[in-house]
This record gives C-alpha cells, sequence and structure tokens, in this order.
C-alpha cells in the first residue's frame, strides 16, 4: 500500500467515525462536553503557572508545567500550519459544529494535547492512582469531545494525544531540569523574600504584589473571555449568511 493510499483510507475512516459520533447523546450531554472541552484550553496552563510562580511558589513544578506546555506550544503550531488541515465542518456539510467555530487549523488537536500531557504531568507530580484514573479519564472525554463537537477529525485527535504522550516525555527528561537551572539562577537576583510551597505572604503583607497577582489573572481571563465571544460572535455571524 503506497502512502497516498494510505492516507486515503485514513481519511475514509476519519470521515465515518466523525459522522456517527458528531452531536451523538443530544443536548444535555453536547452541553457538558462543551463545558468539559474548556479544560483543554490554554487557559489552564496559564492559571497554573501563575498559581506555581506566584501564590504557591514551587519552581520543580513549575518547571514541569512550562516546559510541557512550551513544549506543546513549539510542536503543535508548526504541525497545524505546515498541514493546515481544514476542520471537519468546513469541508462536510453533513458535520454541525456544535461550539464556537474553530480558527486554527485541525491537525494535530490542540486541545487533545493539553488534556493527556496535563493528565500526565499531574498524575506523575502528584502519584496519586486516584487521580491519575480522573486526570486520564477526563483526558479521554475531552479527547472525545471534540469528535463530538465537530471541530476535529479522529486523526487530528489521535495525534494530538500521541504527541501529548511525547511533549510530556521529552519536557520531564530533557527540558525540566535546564529550566530549573535557569530559575535557579536569577532566584539570586530576587529583591523579594522567597518562600517555598507555601502560600506566599506577600499576597497580605505587599500590596503591589498582590495586585500585580490578580492583575495576571484578570489579564488571562480577559484573553479568554474575548477569544470565546470572537468565536461565538464569528458563528453567529456565518449563521446569519447561511
Amino acid at each position: 500500500m503506497n502512502f497516498k493510499k494510505f492516507l486515503m483510507n485514513i481519511d475514509e475512516w476519519d470521515r465515518k467515525i466523525i459522522l456517527k459520533y458528531n452531536g451523538i447523546g443530544g443536548k444535555p450531554f453536547t452541553y457538558f462536553l462543551r463545558f468539559i472541552s474548556f479544560s483543554g484550553r490554554e487557559t489552564i496552563w496559564m492559571c497554573l503557572l501563575t498559581f506555581y510562580f506566584f501564590i504557591w511558589y514551587d519552581p520543580h513544578i513549575f518547571s514541569y508545567i512550562s516546559t510541557t506546555f512550551l513544549t506543546g506550544v513549539l510542536t503543535i503550531a508548526p504541525i497545524k500550519k505546515k498541514v493546515a488541515r481544514s476542520r471537519p465542518f468546513e469541508v462536510m456539510k453533513e458535520i454541525k459544529i456544535l461550539e464556537p467555530e474553530p480558527t486554527s487549523r485541525s491537525f494535530p488537536s490542540w486541545h487533545a494535547y493539553n488534556v493527556i500531557s496535563q493528565g500526565l504531568l499531574f498524575s506523575y507530580l502528584f502519584n496519586s492512582p486516584i487521580l491519575t484514573i480522573i486526570f486520564i479519564s477526563t483526558s479521554l472525554l475531552v479527547s472525545f469531545s471534540r469528535i463530538q463537537l465537530g471541530s476535529h477529525y479522529p486523526s487530528d485527535v489521535i495525534a494530538g494525544f500521541l504527541l501529548g504522550i511525547l511533549g510530556f516525555s521529552v519536557a520531564v527528561l530533557l527540558f525540566t531540569p535546564i529550566m530549573l537551572m535557569i530559575i535557579s539562577f536569577f532566584e539570586q537576583f530576587v529583591i523579594l523574600e522567597i518562600h517555598y510551597q507555601t502560600i506566599s505572604p506577600h499576597l497580605f503583607d505587599n500590596f503591589l504584589y498582590s495586585f500585580s497577582v490578580l492583575g495576571i489573572f484578570l489579564i488571562i481571563f480577559l484573553i479568554a473571555f474575548y477569544k470565546r465571544i470572537k468565536e461565538m460572535f464569528n458563528m453567529k455571524e456565518k449563521s446569519g449568511k447561511n
């Protein structure tokens, strides 16, 4: 079987699977998947990074999170641009997009990368069987949501899932030690007293510090809110034209 035939078979399988599961479960299940799918956005990464840097300073956890996230950004974005695969709802009239239309390309799934790499990361860090089951189950559910909502083909999700495993592994084994050395170097130049693995006292005794942290979280959520509103506006605009 040549490569072109292989790709055609994958495309045929993609279409068959997404047609089968797009919108399955009705409105209640769709609303649930739209809600849980939010955990695959970069907003979660930004909140975690801010928390473990400014609120509960832990250079080790911060390094793991930052390198896993950056590995994803540097991997997923170039592949999306290079492959430039259209979303299923853009090329298949039978597919209904059940969430605000994403604006990036389809392959691979950024949501799938995020949830599986986050799930593996926190399972690794906290070493809890119960948390591992919760994280992995959530990862699988969010990955399925991308198909049910009509945003991704199954192969997009599988690729994002595999890249998430790879990204987590590379970040933990290679990039995290480097990030720790960088953080350790810059710690010697910090003016404020550093408090490790505890709620920072600066949140309560330093107004500028607490105001800055609040401002960072506000910016993160404003950006997420703006992107969501923009997606919903584009969705309504296209619906009006149709």
